[in-house]
């Protein structure tokens, strides 16, 4: 995972490869799922539900 401070951009690249940058998703939120014991619960739960996606590649 990344963070674009700049542009609000939450990049998440899955085991399959596939990078989806998570749209105007505020810095709290992105520590929040650093921090998260469960990164794919907290994904699911208050990032995907919550935030426009954008898929950048596939592998």
């Amino acid at each position: 995972m990344r963070y674009d401070h700049a542009k609000m951009l939450l990049y998440v690249v899955f085991i399959s490869g596939d990078v989806y940058a998570y749209k105007e998703v505020p810095e709290k939120v992105y520590k929040d799922f650093k921090a998260a014991i469960s990164k794919g619960t907290f994904l699911n739960r208050k990032i995907k539900k919550c935030y426009e996606a954008v898929k950048i590649n596939a592998e």
